[in-house]
């Protein structure tokens, strides 16, 4: 333990002592240390929740992609052709003179707002929000159903 020595100055804030705070490291306990901690280490990435959790990972990478194909490929070009044939990708305001098009801007670097991109992820959340909270309350109201099944 380290031990903690009042000041006696006005502040009232505590003195610590370094060579309290650094234990004594023992040259012939670091392999076995070491060891210990790469045993610890196997251990807990082996558990059923690590496992679980890497898992969960991969299929929210490819459950992402996928979400984003469905923007991008279906649900804006529909979106976009409700409201008049408008490409939200394109769509910008350039804070530096005016421009023909999005490309002309950007080979000028001129300082544009995208609001076009900002839409398109606003309805990218919104799609994958929505999907999460119909996967969970499918799989709350099933293990709903479970833990009344058991009971009986």
């Amino acid at each position: 333990m380290s031990k903690v020595k009042k000041s006696k100055s006005s502040s009232k804030q505590p003195v610590i002592n370094i060579p309290d705070l650094v234990p004594d490291i023992d040259p012939t306990k670091i392999k076995e240390s070491s060891f210990n901690f790469i045993k610890e280490f196997k251990a807990f990435a082996l558990q059923g929740n690590v496992i679980d959790l890497a898992v969960g990972i991969i299929i929210g990478a490819a459950f992402n992609s996928l979400v984003q194909s469905l923007v991008k490929d279906l649900v804006m070009p529909i979106f976009g052709w409700i409201i008049g044939g408008t490409d939200f990708s394109s769509l910008y305001i350039s804070l530096n003179g005016s421009f023909n098009s999005l490309a002309d801007a950007q080979a000028a670097k001129a300082p544009i707002i995208m609001y076009g991109l900002f839409i398109n992820q606003v309805i990218n959340f919104l799609i994958v929000s929505f999907s999460i909270f119909i996967v969970l309350k499918v799989f709350l109201r099933r293990k709903a159903e479970d833990l009344v099944a058991n009971k009986k």
